[in-house]
């Protein structure tokens, strides 16, 4: 671990009061680490704008009993299984699934997958959350 570094920061007290009060909402223990996640997340996203490689976990939601459906979402992933490193799926009730696809690539790349998986005729709902390797996060 890289040595520990003290800075101060100047901060209007209103945007501070706020801030103190978002952090304690969320569970932090103290200010550092918040702004140490905060730090991280802008870190991510430029992860991702620079296009290097990231992870992505996309989430849908879809009818199983639609007609060809869950075939044509095992076969993108087929498609895609050099980058796609993990699934799950989990049976919601009798009608509806939940899967969630684990997406290791370049940025550009996992989104691209999710949003074939995504945009699939008869998938509900999906979503991707983008986040990184963790490579050079301390």
């Amino acid at each position: 671990m890289s040595d520990l570094v003290r800075f101060g920061v100047s901060i209007n007290s209103n945007l501070l009061e706020r801030f103190d009060k978002l952090i304690d909402a969320k569970g932090y223990d103290n200010r550092s680490e918040a702004i140490r996640d905060m730090i991280r997340e802008h870190l991510v996203e430029q992860e991702w704008k620079a296009d290097v490689e990231t992870i992505g976990a996309v989430t849908i939601v879809y009818n199983h009993h639609v007609r060809e459906l869950s075939e044509s979402l095992i076969a993108l992933q087929h498609d895609h299984h050099s980058a796609i490193i993990s699934s799950m799926h989990v049976h919601i009730d009798h009608h509806n699934c939940l899967e969630i696809i684990v997406i290791k690539e370049k940025g550009s790349r996992v989104k691209e997958i999710a949003d074939q998986l995504i945009s699939t005729k008869g998938v509900k709902h999906g979503k991707l959350t983008m986040t990184t390797t963790g490579k050079g996060l301390e």
